[in-house]
């Protein structure tokens, strides 16, 4: 079975969209195939790689993307997921083939991104989707 392939984009590709990408990649390994990219790449931040490495997930040896390369390569997605406010997600390109396009709105910290992974987690739940073969919601590393 083809995994399902999600764009995770924020402004820099230094923080959110990293940490998403890590995150929805160690859930659901089997599932999809998650990427990010920023629409000014910058510098992967610090604290992201320390909040990440709490969590059992490396990301230190990632580097920051651009969402217009990834456009002009031709890369296909299901989902584009921007983690950042309205008007920035709106700069975002529209990939070919895309089958949804969400935005989080601006999930400017850790906790936020960490609420909103664990509704998706209580959703996934009450519809009884399986979690794939990474982590599952409650469990330890």
């Amino acid at each position: 079975m083809e995994k399902t392939k999600v764009l995770f984009v924020c402004v820099h590709n230094a923080a959110r969209s990293q940490m998403a990408e890590a995150l929805l990649n160690s859930l659901a390994v089997d599932v999809f195939e998650a990427q990010s990219a920023g629409l000014e790449p910058g510098t992967l931040n610090p604290l992201a790689v320390e909040v990440m490495k709490e969590a059992g997930i490396d990301i230190s040896g990632n580097k920051t993307k651009s969402v217009f390369d990834f456009y002009k390569d031709g890369k296909l997605f299901s989902y584009v997921i921007t983690v950042c406010d309205a008007a920035r997600a709106e700069q975002c390109p529209i990939f070919p083939g895309l089958l949804t396009k969400q935005s989080t709105g601006a999930l400017k910290t850790p906790r936020r991104l960490g609420e909103a992974i664990k509704r998706g987690w209580r959703r996934r739940e009450r519809c009884g989707m399986p979690y794939g073969k990474g982590l599952r919601h409650g469990s330890k590393r």
